[in-house]
Order: structure tokens, then C-alpha cells, then sequence
């Protein structure tokens, strides 16, 4: 039988919490399936607010995918705000899909996408007020198996006991391969219980079961002893999922469409998974590894379907370096073509300077729109933009900035890290530098002196699967002070520092967030503690506690012999069992090791796309290879609606 939506007793209290609108669903493109049609059925949770999770495209890709099933529905669900939960707790309203109303813990799967290791606490709270037993050790088949997905389910060990399955790598094809699973297991019966149902689970490649894998420790160092799969059943290691062809996947093809604002309100088209660059902090980069490129033809067929289907006047063509598709030139040119005179605009939320020019600039923004540009650096240094291997030149960027105030953009906005392994003081106050440099640049080059320059700066957390696996985290004392000098030095220069505005994360959240990143399953006890402690949304600024996080660490960490700064600012050796080496992203340990070697030496590698393989294993581990054009397409122009002729009397469409 078909649960009884939640609404009713939700409608009364929604008058008296902040934003209403995002809880009622109904959202434009959003999905309601018959509970009676479907023989399995997700409730997928992005574990932050609505206004950030409802663009997720990792969340709508699988939306779509599973509701296109005949025998499985996904209905969607988003942390609510502490207001809400409150009033839910008072009136015994449990956690609810926005969709139906359905309550998650009716669902067979509860699906969590993780953007950030800082969404954990709220994991706990959909747990909680969806009656399901926090840890994955008391659940039984009535309960939902929660399965996590999204980068940091690449170690999934600090919420190891929460979480029944982690599915490494791309999701469109595990989520029907999990929904296989689940089907044969309930249409047979339900037979071992839930112990079978993890172990079947288990053999499903890219699903990792927690529960079915032992780890000891040494008592004397605190360090991992051994990883061992609890049956015979269980694999060793469990590899990644790749997507090879991405234009057999072309989703979403119905953007959603909110009624709340979000941070995103646009149609998005991923035109290429994986990056090759070798930036040895990021980790996005190392575990999509090997690139994959939608085809000419696929982006146009997207953008086309995308923009007919949501209304959406603003298209992102996304990926982790946008400007760096083969035939980025032919894309943003056909695009700008075809919706010329429209309303229709196009944006690269992701570009390099070395990958960017101005004639990409400008079919970008044909239409008029002229939105700030967006580099990375990262580093303020030379030198230390050699050991993080991001080999932008100071001169290129300056070049790039001036060429394009001389084309009328007016502002530019450089990312930065603090806290990079080998950094000194002097690395960051360099930052300052190049600032002041682009400023002056831009004003000599546009006649103007209203030119801006924006550096945002963040703190740097080491990441599984990176070079940087091994490196000592940067304490929050050390990045505080760092920013303090590069914010007086900024301010100093009386002819620049009106122009050049400086926005930066202090130290505190990056090294709760490494301690995430890092943690094995003796910081599960930590996220626990602190979500008791009233713990929730701790990747907004308002909400997160430091000093809740120390105490609650302090407290459950002493009996293991650890504590923080085990887990963030030591340095790891070579032959440390690490909590994720049982994970395979596809990159061979040795190669991981060697390249962090290199970049103690400051030695830069280059992009494997355009040089002989280095042999990081991906290619042949996952079975494909980069693929990357010429496609031998070209961009067919389309009819398409033109709002200002039609408003004008013109009723001709363009193409």
C-alpha cells in the first residue's frame, strides 16, 4: 500500500518557518510516479539546503534515469532548516520527499549525494526524523538501505556506521544495477534478510558495504593494521563505476525548474567528465579520471532539449575545465550562432587561463551579457604553483586580464588557496602582487580606472585519492595569520586597494572538513557527538561551531589514543595503510606516491591528454581511455524561438 503523504499534517506548520515554498514541491519538470507502479523506489537526498541541492545535476541526472525505469520511481528530498525541524519534532511530522510527500523512511533505498564531507550532521538528521536507526547495524528490512554516492563516498569511513553502501565513481548505471539487486532480492522473498541483501549488494561492482569489512588497529601507533572482508563472499577492493559514452547518457533532459531562488538557476550541460591536468590538490580531477567528451553533436542535441524543456535563459556548459573540450571553439560558436538574438545566454563556469581566449569571451557573450571572468591560479607564487603542478604564468594572466578590460569587461575574480603543502608566508603575500599587477594592467589597457579585481582565497584540505594524500594539513593558526598579512598588504598600496577586493574562509571549517576528508571510522563517533550536540548545516558559516567540533573530537578521540591533529596536520609515510586504500579510484598507489615525491621537489607534470600516458593506471584499470574529438560534426543551427521578434510583431522564428 501506497504511504500516506505527510502534507496534511506539514501544511499547518509551513506558515511559521523561513522560505515555505521549499518544501510544497511542484516544481517545473519534477516527477510524481504511481507508489502501486514501481517494484523499487528511491528517495534521494542532497544533505544540504533546498536553494543548494534542487540544481544539483548529480542529483537530477539520477532523478531522471530511475524515473525513466517502468519499475522504479526517485522522489527527491533536502535538509530542512533548524526552524522546521523543530516544528517537525513537536508535531511528529517524520522526513518527507518534496515530491509526494512520502515519508523516506517508506522507500526501499534512501540515496544521499555528498558534495562535501560538511554535510554529514545532516545525513543524521533525515536519519533521525525519518525513524531510522542511526547506525546501519540496527536497521532491518523495514528500514531503507541508505546508500552514499558523490566524491566523498570515496572514503566513506568517518560514516562508516551510518551509511549501508557506498557507490564509488559515476552513478547512471550503479543506481540500476543497485535497483536490480534490490528488485530480485524482494520479488524472491527478501531471503537471508538484510545481511544477504548487503552481501548481493556487495558484488555489484562500484557498491562498497562498510558492515562487511574488519579493521583492526595498532594500539601503539593508532595507525590502520588491516582491512579484511568479513565473508567469503566480499571483494578485496572494490573499483569505481565509469561512464564511458557520454552521449548515450544525456541527462537531464528536463532541467528542474524551482520555485524557490537557488544558487544556480540555469540549464546545465556537463560537456565533458574526467580531467587530465594533474593539479595535485584536487581531487574532482584525480577520481573522474579518464576524460570524456560529449561530441559535438550531443552538446547541441542537450543545450537544444534543455532550454525547450525548463525556459531557462542562461546555459552552463559544465565540466572541470570547460575551455579545455576539443572543440570548444566550434561549441561556443555554434551555440552563439544559433541563439543570437534571443534571450538565450551562454556561461563557462570553469575555465584556465592557458585555455582561454578572448575570441572564446566573446561568442560567450554575444548577447550582450558581460559578467565578470574567473580564473584559478590557486597558488601566488611560481614556485608554488610547481609543486601543486597548476603551471599558470603570472605574464599570461596578466595578458589575459588586460586583453580583456581592452574588450570592455570591467572585473575579474582569482582563486587562491591557503595552506598549501610547502607554502610560506611569502607564497601568499604574492597574491597581493599579482593583483595590483592585473589592476594596473587592466587600466593601462582600457584607458579606465574603474577596473576591479576580486581574490577569493580558501583554506586547503588534502584529499584521498590526490598526491597530497600523504601531506601535513596547514593549521588554522598558521592560515589565519597568512590572510591577516595578505589583507594589510592588499591595503597598503593606496593606488590599487579600492580596486581590489579580497574574500577569504578562515582556517577553522578547512580543518574540520580535513578531518572528514582523512577520517577513518573512529570519527564517526565525532560527527554522532556533535550532531547530539545540536550540530547541523556546518557548511554554512552560521551555523558551524568550531569549538563543538574540538570538544565533541576531544571526547571521543582520547580513548583511541588519537585526536585532531592525528587526523589533519600529520604527515603521512609511504607505507601507512591509509582508511581508503581498499577503494580503487583508478590510480595506481605507486603513481600517487611518486608524483607527491615530484612535487616536493617542485617538479610540474604535463597534461597526459596531448603527451604519452604516464601511466597512472586509470585507462587500463577501468577498462576505456580518454576520448576526446575532432568528433567530425558540426553544430546544426535549429529553429528557435526568437522572443524579441515575436514581442516585436515579427512572429519569424531565427536560427
Amino acid at each position: 500500500m501506497a504511504p500516506t503523504s505527510v502534507f496534511p499534517a506539514l501544511e499547518p506548520i509551513l506558515p511559521r518557518v523561513s522560505k515555505p515554498v521549499q518544501y510544497v514541491g511542484g516544481e517545473g519538470n519534477s516527477q510524481v510516479k504511481p507508489w502501486d507502479s514501481a517494484a523499487v523506489r528511491w528517495a534521494l537526498l542532497y544533505p544540504d539546503a533546498y536553494e543548494v541541492g534542487l540544481p544539483n545535476q548529480g542529483v537530477q541526472i539520477l532523478y531522471e534515469v530511475l524515473n525513466e525505469r517502468s519499475d522504479a520511481l526517485a522522489e527527491r528530498c533536502y535538509a530542512v532548516w533548524p526552524d522546521l525541524e523543530t516544528l517537525m519534532r513537536e508535531s511528529g511530522v517524520p522526513a518527507f520527499t518534496v515530491d509526494a510527500h512520502h515519508p523516506v523512511g517508506s522507500f526501499d533505498l534512501l540515496g544521499v549525494s555528498f558534495s562535501t564531507e560538511l554535510g554529514y550532521t545532516n545525513l543524521l538528521t533525515t536519519l533521525d526524523l525519518a525513524g531510522i536507526p542511526l547506525h546501519a547495524t540496527d536497521r532491518d528490512t523495514t528500514h531503507p538501505v541508505v546508500v552514499a554516492g558523490g566524491h566523498a563516498a570515496f572514503n566513506p569511513e568517518p560514516v562508516a556506521d551510518f551509511v549501508d553502501v557506498a557507490a564509488l565513481g559515476d552513478g547512471e548505471e550503479v543506481v540500476g544495477d543497485i535497483t536490480d539487486v534490490v528488485r530480485g532480492w524482494k520479488d524472491q522473498g527478501r531471503p537471508g534478510g538484510r545481511r544477504e541483501l548487503l552481501i548481493r549488494l556487495s558484488a555489484t561492482p562500484g557498491c562498497y558495504v562498510p558492515a562487511l569489512y574488519d579493521v583492526t588497529y595498532d594500539d601503539a601507533t593508532g595507525k590502520i593494521a588491516a582491512v579484511t572482508p568479513a565473508d567469503e563472499r566480499v571483494p578485496a577492493t572494490v573499483q569505481k563505476r565509469t561512464t564511458v559514452e557520454l552521449d548515450e547518457w544525456p541527462y537531464p533532459k528536463k532541467p528542474l525548474v524551482p520555485l524557490a531562488e537557488t544558487v544556480h538557476e540555469r540549464a546545465s550541460v556537463e560537456i565533458f567528465r574526467g580531467c587530465t591536468r594533474g593539479c595535485r590538490f584536487c581531487q574532482a580531477g584525480m577520481i573522474t579520471r579518464p576524460v570524456r567528451e560529449r561530441s559535438l553533436q550531443g552538446i547541441g542535441e542537450m543545450v537544444d532539449a534543455s532550454v525547450r524543456a525548463s525556459g531557462f535563459d542562461e546555459v552552463g556548459l559544465l565540466s572541470l575545465s570547460s575551455a579545455d573540450h576539443s572543440e570548444i571553439a566550434e561549441v561556443t560558436k555554434g551555440l552563439a550562432d544559433r541563439y543570437e538574438g534571443t534571450n538565450t545566454s551562454l556561461s563557462l563556469p570553469s575555465t584556465r587561463v592557458d585555455a582561454f581566449n578572448i575570441d572564446l569571451a566573446n561568442e560567450i557573450s554575444r548577447n550582450g551579457r558581460r559578467s565578470g571572468l574567473t580564473f584559478a591560479p590557486e597558488g601566488g607564487s611560481e614556485r608554488i604553483r610547481r609543486v601543486i603542478n597548476k603551471m599558470v604564468s603570472e605574464e599570461d594572466l596578466i595578458r589575459t586580464c588586460a586583453e580583456a578590460f581592452s574588450q570592455g569587461w570591467r572585473q575579474v575574480k582569482l582563486y587562491f588557496m591557503c595552506g598549501l603543502p610547502t607554502e610560506t608566508d611569502e607564497d601568499v603575500l604574492e597574491i597581493a602582487g599579482m593583483a595590483q599587477r592585473v589592476i594596473e594592467a587592466g587600466r593601462r589597457a582600457s584607458g579606465r580606472n574603474d577596473v576591479r579585481c576580486t581574490i577569493s582565497i580558501g583554506g586547503f584540505v588534502p584529499k584521498p585519492h590526490t598526491p597530497f594524500q600523504w601531506a601535513a594539513q596547514t593549521s588554522p593558526e598558521v592560515v589565519d595569520d597568512r590572510l591577516r598579512k595578505l589583507r594589510e598588504l592588499v591595503n597598503s598600496d593606496r593606488k590599487t586597494r579600492k580596486n581590489v577586493g579580497m574574500r577569504y574562509h578562515d582556517g577553522e571549517p578547512s580543518l574540520i572538513e580535513g578531518l572528514l576528508a582523512r577520517g577513518d571510522r573512529r570519527v564517526g563517533a565525532v560527527v554522532e557527538q556533535v550532531w547530539r550536540d545540536g550540530g547541523r548545516f556546518d557548511g554554512w558559516s552560521e551555523h558551524f561551531s568550531y569549538r563543538r567540533w574540538l570538544d565533541c573530537a576531544a571526547t571521543t578521540l582520547a580513548p583511541a589514543g588519537v585526536d585532531v591533529d592525528w587526523f589533519t596536520t600529520r604527515e603521512r609515510d609511504a607505507d601507512e595503510i591509509l582508511p581508503w586504500d581498499h577503494l580503487d579510484s583508478g590510480l595506481e598507489r605507486d603513481w600517487l606516491w611518486e608524483d607527491w615525491q615530484e612535487a616536493l621537489e617542485g617538479r610540474e607534470q604535463d597534461d597526459c591528454r596531448w603527451t604519452p600516458c604516464f601511466d597512472c593506471g586509470v585507462c587500463p584499470s577501468t577498462g576505456t581511455d580518454i576520448e576526446v574529438g575532432p568528433s567530425g560534426t558540426t553544430l546544426l543551427p535549429l529553429t528557435v524561438v526568437n522572443p524579441i521578434a515575436s514581442g516585436a510583431g515579427g512572429g519569424e522564428p531565427s536560427g
